[in-house]
Parts: C-alpha cells; structure tokens; sequence
C-alpha cells in the first residue's frame, strides 16, 4: 500500500491533473495505492471570499459562485471526452447548487459559523477529488471515497483534532474490506467530520495531514507528498537565491522547519508518520524525476551541521515583568493558562533566569487579545505595582536553524548570533529546545530577509559570499574602481569566493539604487537614466533596503558625504572613505566614528586618506597590534609635491609644472590644498591619531613656502599668482641645489608634536631617493629603533588610489 497527495498547484488545471494521472500510474502498477487530493488551485481561497462576502450582504458572493462552478465545469470539458462527461457534469452541478444554497443562507443570516465556513470550503475537495477520480476512470479502475466517512475528529471547527482510534478502525475496514476490490483510490484531503456527523476540516495544509493518518492507519510502504517544488530546501527561495534540496532529512528536523514557516509540509504531517517509521517523500509534480527530500529516521549527512533555515513572519513578543514575579511558583502557570482559556497558541517561550521576566512569541493577530487576557489575569498585581502591565512588540519574525547534529557540535550558536550581530540584525529574544536541535531568535520583521540570506551564506554556502557596494563619486577614482571591480569580478568569486555587486550610484547629479545589481558595463548609462541626486535619500535607501553585508565607498572630496558615516555605521553599513574630511575633522567626530564601528561591528576603513595605495595606515595598525609603539614617523605624503619638486629645476616655470601634475591625476581638484600643505597635514594628523595621539589641526606647524597671495582667488588666478612669483620658487630650488640638496616637503610626527614644511634633504637621508610621485614613510619605533620601517612607492594617481579602495573593500570582507 502507498499514499500519493497532489497539492492544489498539481491540480490547478486539466494539465496538471494528467500530469498528476501519469505519476499515479506509473506509481501504482504494483501496489494499491490511494490518491489524496486539494482542492483545484486557489479555490479554497475563493470559497472563504464567497462565504465573506456573503455574510456582509455583498451580493457579489453570486459572481464569485459562477466562477467557481464555470472553472470546475471547464476543467471537466478539458479533461474527459466528451461521451464521458455527462454524469460527472451533472455531479458538479448538483454540488454547485448544494453550495450555493448554504452561501444564500449565510447571505440571508448575516452571518458565517466557523462550522458553515468548514462546510462552504469542504466543496473545492469534494469538487476536485470527484472530477480527477472520473477522469481516473478512463484509465484504469477507481474508486472514490469520502474522506469524511473515514477521518473522525473533535468539535473544534477549522482546525479540528483527530480521533486516531476509531479514524484508524474506519480506514482498516474500508481498505482492507473484501468488497474493496479496487487498487486504486481517490480521496479529498482537509475534510473530515465529527462524532456527530457534521462535516469540519483539519485547518489549512490539512490535505497532507489526511494523506499521513492514511498512511500511518494502513502502515504504507510509503508516503509521497507531491507539490509545486523538488523537496524541502536549505531556505525558502524566495528569500535566498542560492538555497538547495535537502536531499535526505529525519522526521524532526521535517518537523521543526515546517513549524517554523516551511511551508512545503504541514507541520502535524510528520507526527502519524513518524510514530510508525513510514519513508515520506516531498516530489515535484512539474520535475518527477527530481529526486526531491526523504524525510526518514535517520537521513544521511548533507556535509552540513545543520540541516536548513526557516523563518515565520507576523510574530509579535508578549511580555511579562516585574520584582513580584521572583521567588513566587505559580505565574507561568497563570499566564498560560490565560493565553490557552482565549485559545491563543505560543510560538516560542524565553524566561529570565532571575525569573524577572517572561516572553512569549505569538502571532499578530492574537497579540491585542492576548494583552486583554494577560492583564486581566494579573490586574491584581499590576494595580499593586509588583508587575508591569503586559508590552506587546509587533512587526517581529522568528528566523530558526535546524539540525540534528548541532547537539554534539559546540559553536553553532555562537555562529548563529556573531553572524546576525556582524549585520546589524538585533536579536530580540532567544529560545533553544532541549533537544538541541533548533536554536531560534526573534528578530525585527524588516530584517528577514537579510538575516536568512547571511546565515545561509555561513552554513550552506561554499560558492560564494555576497558584498553590497553604494558608491558616491563615479569620477577619475571612481571610474576606475568601477573598472577595476569588473575586471576582478570572475578572480574575487573563484579564488576568495566573493562577489561584489555594486548595488548603489551616486554622484552630485544623479543617483541609482538597484538590489538586484547595476550592470557595469553600462553602468555610466545607467546612471545617467536615474533619478536626480540627493544625498539624504540615497543614504535612506541604503538603509532601508536593508542588504546583507552592505558597503558605503565614499570616493569624493565632498565635506556632506562625510557627515552621513554615522548614519551608516549606526546602521551597520561598513565605510570605506577616500575621503579625508570625516578623519581630519575635530577629533571627537573621529573618535565617534571609530567607536561606532566597534559598537556596531562592522568596518570603517580610509587607508586612501594617506598614501593612496601604498599599506601606511594598516601597516602602522599591525605594528600597534602587535605591541609596537610608535615613536616618530618622518615622511613625504604628498605625491603631488614630490612630482612638482622632482620635476621642477628652474627650466620651466613653476607653474608649468603643478600644471602637469594637475593635468596628469595627481593632484586635488583644487591644487593649493596640495601646495599649500593642507593635505599633507591632514595626513600626518590621520597618522598621528591611529598612533594614538588626540591631535587637532592647529596642533601642527606648517612652514608655508606659497606666497599668501596665491592663495586668493580660484583656481585660474592661482595659476596666474604661480607665474607672478617663479623668482620666488627658483630661489627655492637654487638654494637647494647650492647645498647638493633636493627639495622634499617633509611631514613629521614625534614626541606628541606634528609639523610640515619644505626641507632640504641631503642625498644621506631616505627621502633623498624618491622619485616622481612616490610616497615614503618612515616608522621609528620601540623594534625599529634606528634603521626605520619603510613603506615606499606610488602615492598619487586615480588607478592607485583605486587600487588602495579596492584593497580596503576587501578589507571590510
């Protein structure tokens, strides 16, 4: 004996249901088998608005009946020849009328019963059961049975209980009677009736429940749960893209998924099963060949402790505290016994150890009636102030990770949380079975998504991890990092399996969001087509699309970009900022924006700020991390000025040459924050700070060599002060050259003390041999004491500093 069910997706339409007709035979040569069936598609949704709108005096209930009768009559014409059709027409008719007359009582009452709704949607089974097992007929012989003449349950309409007894005493003496001489037989699913005859269903999903008390009743060979998916999966798909079949999984791990909002099994399905050791299969009726799930008594290891993630959403968190609670036996009791006299179901329970306090996961919908109940049951001390009255959070969800094996493996926890914590995602209350096999965390609604995308990433995934990057500033730098993160992409998601999606433009024009990715090898048109810049709502989309390891790239100069770190940070949105205004502001506004990183775990990385691609800042991080202490740094941090002055000997003006340093990328858009040694002091301050000094700007010395005129006016007239004073500058270099020196502006930090400046450096010295636009660095520290740490090479350009952002992308990885 084997039990086949068909969900109402496999028999939506005449097409699936002879798809439905070909798996049975194929199924059936041997055994007897007895087919479980839904209603078509949607109709019992359809049958609840019928019932609805009847009940409101809305005579539209009418319409809706037509439809209903015109759909089965169709599907009847679609699927038995003609000569055959004429009882089973007849029979639909009949039944359609029978309903109809219940809808016109309801209509004419005002009013609809929890056992008149079971009645009205009893019709989609009867309904579709009594058409496939016509259509049967024409194959081969069938038999069909009323479901409700073998399945015996309590008074609790909508989701009644069953009478396992006298359900499995009916089924032996149907199945196993002499005058049952079919070997195959089709039933409606959901429907059952009561002691006293009348008709009640086993609650939505019941369908799979009517198939397993079968199943159990007659200890079949099998059980084959056929649905509109190939098994249970790892997540639901709809949530994470890249969730896979759970080939093989044992009747509790089915069991606490399908609890916990895995919808292709109803959850009191595995229970008759389970007790009686019966194999169920989850088949795709659209792919049956697909070897779909196995849920047994002990499934073979998927390589993974855990075996999948689920989630169930409109979850609202009922709490009870207070100091009249500890020490006193007898509030638990109380409070469940007020939530189960309002027939309430609690989802999840987490008690303080202290007893201070309890929570209770429930649904939305009972959350309001639930606080009436609670409150009501301890208004006594509440109005004596040993308890507060009952909160009730809402728009909450329950995300859990299953798996047998998670007891014997220590860590998963810890996995679990670090991962939802490293995303911003807070965890709100925690349960965990004695079984060990399902930890669970409430967690805000908003954050579903995300939470599950990145814990299946850290448990299931060895392909690839998904970064999400909303970059600001598309220009010289920009575009080449966009390039860069193209020409990348394919090594990033072989070898360190990374993807790098950029899912955010913007510029001072324009912006583009998209979750699903901007293509970028289009990316310039594409940008150019969105909507018009703004900074504020850029970041608000960045938040409230709410993408599991999000990135902020600010690659702009822009003192406002600047301003929206904490915002993002806050929001546990990693930066990355070529920026040098957020760490060269007040130092309070730094120090807050390395706090918040580590408040929030997540990364606020600027390594471009001072040597472009060249590892200074997280070099100077590894030797105080590793217990060095910095004593002084000496060094050139402006490769605009050591172009200008390797560049510069007198032949040609001044000017000429910052203008070929501008001209060639190396320079800020305004020249004179390079001359006028503004940037280099703001990058020994940046050092200086990660050294662990609290330094301000006017901390530091500047030994100004531009004249003061040249730096009034904009840019062109800068360019006109410049070749106004070259005797200025030519005596510069000629006093150098007197003393065989070169000219290098030199940035030192020592003893709490930072200064900048042109100097005269001797061919001795280590700055003496650095060439075009090279940066040096020099760490004099407790192990480098005399011969210092060197950091040496490119400090300027637009395909470096690109390079050091790329780097530090990585980085926040």
């Amino acid at each position: 004996m084997q039990v086949l069910k068909f969900g109402g997706s496999s028999v939506a339409n005449a097409v699936n249901i002879q798809k439905v007709i070909s798996i049975v035979l194929q199924a059936g040569k041997q055994d007897s088998t007895i087919v479980v069936v839904s209603a078509l598609g949607g109709i019992t949704d359809t049958l609840l608005d019928c019932g609805a709108k009847a009940a409101n005096g809305d005579e539209g209930y009418k319409e809706v009946l037509q439809k209903i009768e015109t759909r089965h009559l169709e599907t009847v014409k679609s699927l038995i020849p003609v000569t055959q059709q004429s009882s089973i027409l007849s029979l639909v008719k009949k039944t359609c009328n029978e309903l109809e007359d219940v809808c016109t009582g309801v209509f004419l009452l005002g009013e609809l019963s929890s056992r008149t709704k079971d009645k009205i949607v009893s019709f989609g089974e009867l309904l579709s059961s009594q058409i496939i097992a016509h259509a049967f007929q024409q194959h081969t012989f069938c038999t069909w049975k009323d479901s409700r003449e073998l399945i015996v349950t309590d008074d609790n309409f909508g989701s009644a209980k069953v009478d396992f007894e006298e359900t499995n005493n009916r089924v032996h003496k149907f199945f196993n009677s002499k005058d049952s001489l079919s070997k195959l037989f089709v039933t409606p699913g959901f429907i059952s009736s009561n002691k006293h005859g009348a008709g009640t269903t086993l609650g939505r999903g019941g369908s799979d429940y009517t198939a397993a008390i079968f199943a159990a009743a007659l200890s079949a060979d099998a059980l084959q749960i056929w649905t509109d998916v190939s098994g249970m999966m790892t997540a639901d798909p709809r949530l994470v893209a890249n969730a896979k079949n759970i080939p093989h999984i044992s009747y509790q791990e089915a069991m606490e998924l399908s609890h916990f909002g895995a919808k292709v099994i109803y959850p009191p399905t595995i229970q008759p099963v389970m007790t009686k050791q019966i194999p169920t299969w989850v088949k795709n009726t659209f792919a049956p060949d697909d070897f779909g799930t196995l849920i047994e008594t002990a499934p073979l290891e998927n390589g993974s402790l855990i075996r999948g993630i689920s989630s169930m959403n409109n979850i609202a968190l009922l709490s009870l505290e207070g100091s009249g609670m500890i020490g006193i036996p007898g509030f638990s009791k109380r409070l469940f016994e007020a939530l189960s006299n309002e027939k309430i179901n609690v989802i999840l329970i987490t008690q303080s150890s202290s007893e201070h306090s309890i929570s209770v996961a429930l649904n939305t919908f009972d959350a309001d009636k639930a606080k009436e109940a609670v409150d009501r049951q301890f208004d006594y001390e509440i109005k004596l102030r040993v308890l507060e009255p009952v909160t009730v959070e809402k728009d909450l969800a329950i995300v859990a990770v299953v798996g047998d094996h998670m007891r014997s493996h220590p860590g998963i926890s810890g996995k679990m949380f670090g991962t939802l914590g490293r995303n911003g995602v807070s965890v709100r209350a925690i349960a965990q079975g004695s079984s060990e096999r399902n930890i669970s965390a409430v967690i805000a609604a908003k954050d579903v998504r995300k939470a599950i995308n990145v814990l299946h990433e850290d448990f299931f995934e060895t392909t690839y991890k998904q970064i999400n990057l909303f970059i600001a500033g598309t220009g010289n730098v920009g575009g080449k990092l966009l390039a860069q993160l193209q020409q990348q992409a394919d090594f990033l998601q072989e070898h360190l399996r990374v993807q790098l999606k950029v899912a955010g433009l913007a510029t001072s024009k324009k912006m583009l969001v998209r979750s699903e990715g901007i293509d970028l090898g289009n990316w310039q048109e594409l940008l150019s087509e969105g909507e018009k810049s703004n900074l504020q709502q850029f970041v608000d989309q960045i938040k409230n699309n709410n993408l599991r390891n999000s990135i902020f790239v600010d690659i702009t100069a822009n003192e406002t970009v600047a301003t929206v770190y904490d915002q993002l940070l806050q929001s546990s949105v990693s930066v990355v900022a070529c920026n040098k205004i957020a760490c060269s502001s007040r130092y309070q506004n730094y120090k807050k924006l390395k706090d918040l990183a580590r408040e929030y775990n997540v990364s606020f990385l600027f390594e471009t700020n001072v040597g472009a691609g060249l590892p200074v800042i997280g070099t100077l991080n590894d030797l105080r991390r590793s217990g060095d202490t910095i004593k002084k740094i000496e060094a050139v941090l402006s490769g605009t000025l050591n172009f200008v002055f390797n560049n510069y000997d007198g032949s040609r003006p001044f000017a000429e040459v910052v203008k070929q340093a501008q001209d060639e990328g190396y320079t800020e858009p305004d020249p004179r924050l390079d001359l006028s040694g503004t940037d280099v002091m703001r990058k020994i301050m940046i050092l200086a700070r990660e050294s662990g000094e609290k330094i301000e700007m006017e901390d530091i010395s500047n030994d100004v060599f531009l004249p003061a005129s040249c730096m009034d006016g904009d840019v062109p007239a800068f360019y006109e002060e410049l070749k106004k004073h070259e005797a200025h500058f030519k005596k510069l270099y000629d006093d150098a050259a007197a003393k065989k020196c070169k000219l290098k502006f030199v940035a030192k930090f020592e003893n709490g003390k930072a200064s900048v400046g042109l100097q005269h450096i001797n061919e001795q010295h280590d700055l003496y041999h650095l060439y075009g636009k090279d940066n040096i660095v020099l760490f004099y520290t407790n192990r480098y004491p005399s011969q210092p740490l060197i950091v040496k090479g490119a400090g300027a350009g637009a395909e470096v500093t690109a390079s050091g952002v790329f780097a530090d992308i990585l980085r926040a990885v």
